[in-house]
């Protein structure tokens, strides 16, 4: 019985952080965003505990902390710019000022470089729905709520930083889900300028981006998976760990993949917004992205099996899981061909 009622309170918490962000996105000043802020912040802590994860409750408290303050900058901020609103229409220094403090309350809140230090620590010690959680669904409403309030010049300096940290970052990492925290740091400063350019591309990217986090991060913990030595010691090869791992080149931007196109989308939209070398440098700091996926598929196919077996036990009950995988590796084809033929 208290297994049952303690996933009947998880159900709870999680529908009221549902319901808290889409209370936050839809509101019309910046006081109720932050009230959905925090109903979200109280809502999310409890699904973040673990009791068999020791690492849960030190991760809880650090998340507690890190979205006060960023919560608390962002409510000083606000009551500022109701205060002193006469101020904030004639002066242009209260008026960045207010909006500087604003723009870095949230880049803190969603984890950006150089605000990310809080990120892999925390992500280290939860489980892995959990981390699809905060690297998906908790980055709407900072997300959402800057793009009301951005500096361009913050946001563009914020986007290169985070995106040259999450690449080079995680090259020397073991741990699964430090990787993806780093791989999600990298995707924030795409997605920063997707807002800053136009927000119809973010959601495509974020879209695209959150199903082949919920394809890899499912993969991983229906088998159990938590760093690079428990995926290479493991020998049950089948054509679902293929798909599986393709997906980690789709989810690096490789081109005949679904994962390829918000980039290319915003490759374009840079371009054509005269930020040449931007385009440079993120395309760059991509590639070195992309080369630890490469290094994980390589490893897992080439180097650790000596007879390539490939085995009739496959998993007969993924259907849907088995669905994603497809879209996500041909959606890119299938797009294209339905342009074609229409």
């Amino acid at each position: 019985m208290m297994n049952i009622n303690f996933n009947y309170n998880k159900i709870l918490f999680f529908l009221i952080m549902i319901l808290s962000t889409i209370f936050s996105i839809s509101s019309l000043s910046f006081i109720n965003m932050w009230m959905g802020m925090e109903i979200n912040l109280m809502a999310f802590i409890p699904l973040m505990m673990n009791l068999n994860n020791n690492l849960s409750s030190e991760s809880m408290m650090k998340y507690f902390l890190v979205q006060s303050l960023s919560s608390v900058n962002f409510l000083f901020a606000s009551i500022m710019l109701i205060m002193f609103l006469n101020w904030y229409q004639k002066m242009k220094f209260m008026n960045m000022f207010i909006l500087s403090i604003l723009n870095l309350s949230l880049l803190m809140k969603m984890g950006a470089a150089p605000f990310h230090f809080w990120f892999p620590k925390i992500m280290k010690g939860l489980n892995w729905m959990n981390c699809l959680i905060l690297s998906t669904w908790q980055k709407i409403i900072p997300m959402i709520s800057i793009s009301y309030c951005f500096i361009i010049k913050l946001i563009i300096l914020f986007s290169l930083t985070s995106t040259i940290m999450g690449s080079i970052m995680g090259l020397n990492q073991i741990s699964l889900q430090i990787i993806f925290a780093y791989s999600s740091i990298s995707h924030i400063g795409w997605m920063l300028m997707a807002i800053m350019l136009n927000m119809n591309f973010w959601n495509y990217y974020f879209l695209i981006y959150s199903l082949m986090n919920f394809i890899l991060m499912y993969f991983f913990k229906k088998n159990k998976f938590f760093n690079l030595k428990q995926i290479f010691s493991s020998k049950n090869f089948n054509f679902m760990n293929l798909f599986i791992f393709l997906n980690f080149l789709s989810l690096g931007g490789l081109p005949p993949f679904l994962g390829f196109l918000p980039k290319l989308m915003m490759i374009e939209l840079m371009i054509e917004n005269k930020f040449i070398i931007m385009t440079f440098m993120f395309v760059m700091f991509s590639l070195i992205n992309l080369f630890f996926y490469l290094r994980i598929s390589y490893s897992y196919f080439l180097i650790n099996f000596y007879e390539m077996k490939f085995s009739r036990n496959q998993n007969k009950n993924n259907f849907f899981l088995n669905m994603l995988n497809f879209i996500s590796l041909f959606g890119l084809i299938l797009i294209y061909l339905m342009n074609f033929f229409n």
